[in-house]
């Protein structure tokens, strides 16, 4: 499965945010979007989803036009860079919403085991992460979208989470940007950075530095 996005034209208050924009996802690889703040990669990852309307877009899967919006098609999960879940939803019935056995959960976290009954708004701010990105990477789509899934997540569970995505990708599309650049830079197959509203293939790693992304000789530490 391949998905590719092009032809995009977003503004906002006059301000062009988007154009020129071109994106390649493909089954079996993790494809990185980086980028300053304000760069667009949200807006993008929405874009692609549906949430959010452009002037201009073509989005194509296998070459097929896709003119609904991915979340109406039932191919994409997208992981928002905001609360996923509601408030007072226990965390036990939010791996039921997903289909989600709890003991196979339990099993890689094991910190989780006496919070099944809890809301979910009991939980800090890194838990409520690990347990929205474990519920998206782990639904029946197809399409994986991860806006910050490793904001406020312990080291031991980014790592974690890493390894989930690398054997998901297997099966998946899986596009993600994070401000933890390291992570995309070296879980992504595939990585692209967006600049004035364009995308770039990076190709190597001095590229972001040439592209002003990273200080010089920052990937030399």
């Amino acid at each position: 499965m391949i998905l590719e996005i092009d032809n995009i034209e977003l503004s906002f208050d006059g301000k062009t945010i988007l154009r020129g924009v071109y994106l390649k996802a493909e089954k079996g690889k993790v494809t990185g979007i980086l980028g300053r703040n304000g760069s667009g990669k949200t807006s993008l990852l929405n874009i692609l989803f549906g949430n959010l309307q452009p002037k201009y877009k073509s989005i194509r899967i296998d070459g097929k036009l896709i003119k609904a919006p991915l979340f109406r098609t039932n191919q994409a999960a997208y992981l928002p860079q905001h609360r996923l879940l509601t408030r007072n939803m226990k965390v036990g019935n939010s791996l039921k919403l997903f289909n989600i056995d709890w003991d196979t959960f339990v099993n890689d976290f094991e910190h989780f085991k006496t919070l099944k009954n809890q809301y979910t708004s009991n939980l800090s701010g890194g838990e409520l992460r690990l347990l929205e990105t474990y519920l998206i990477l782990n639904s029946d789509k197809n399409i994986i979208l991860l806006d910050e899934p490793f904001s406020n997540l312990a080291p031991l569970y980014v790592s974690k989470i890493r390894d989930i995505i690398e054997h998901k990708k297997l099966n998946k599309i899986i596009l993600l940007t994070d401000h933890l650049y390291e992570e995309i830079v070296s879980l992504s197959n595939n990585l692209f950075f967006l600049k004035n509203g364009c995308s770039k293939l990076i190709h190597h790693m001095e590229d972001l530095e040439s592209e002003g992304y990273l200080p010089v000789n920052s990937l030399q530490k």
